[in-house]
């Protein structure tokens, strides 16, 4: 079968639109669709992550985030956002515009730990959860500092430790964080709003 370019360029269109309208689906369900709940009041607020201040719009049912878009009327972002800005409705609390607090009841809230080559997740205690963390942090910071480099200069610095900051916490609270890791001697260190 020989096809033009013309016509191959007209068949990947079609496929594509078609491809498009699909994904929008023609379920009754608009929950199951992805389409926001009809009934939801929308409520605009800024997206919490990199401080670019990207405008966001939240659907509110029962005081309950169930769905989040791009705020089109923003000068900022003018409806688009990043995989962070998208995922906002996964956070345990929004502050909208008015002050409110609306509330992800599909937050994970537990500490869950799964043990070496186990397959299943288990629920565990904040005090051990945290006591392990500590404790392997520094177990492998005590096994891996270095004090002195291959030229014998004085670096006191670990390689087998990095750090993701985060863009969710206040500029005092990172402060904080870079504190403690340079403190730790940990050089591997970057922040999430670079990704």
């Amino acid at each position: 079968m020989k096809i033009s370019r013309r016509s191959f360029l007209k068949l990947t269109g079609v496929a594509f639109g078609t491809a498009t309208l699909a994904s929008f689906g023609f379920s009754d369900n608009a929950e199951a669709a992805g389409v926001p709940v009809q009934y939801a009041k929308e409520v605009t607020t800024i997206c919490p992550y990199c401080s670019v201040g990207c405008g966001i719009i939240c659907y509110v049912q029962n005081n309950k985030v169930v769905g989040a878009e791009g705020d089109p009327d923003h000068p900022i972002n003018e409806g688009s956002l990043c995989s962070k800005g998208s995922s906002v409705f996964n956070l345990s609390y929004i502050y909208n515009q008015q002050g409110e607090v609306v509330e992800n009841p599909k937050r994970l809230k537990k500490v869950l730990y799964r043990a070496k080559r186990a397959t299943d997740w288990q629920e565990v205690d904040w005090d051990w959860a945290i006591a392990e963390i500590a404790k392997r942090i520094k177990e492998t910071r005590d096994s891996t500092f270095e004090r002195v480099d291959e030229n014998g200069v004085t670096v006191n610095r670990t390689r087998a430790i990095a750090h993701l900051g985060s863009a969710t916490c206040t500029n005092e609270e990172n402060y904080l964080y870079q504190k403690m890791i340079r403190a730790l001697g940990i050089i591997n260190i970057d922040h999430c709003a670079r990704l």
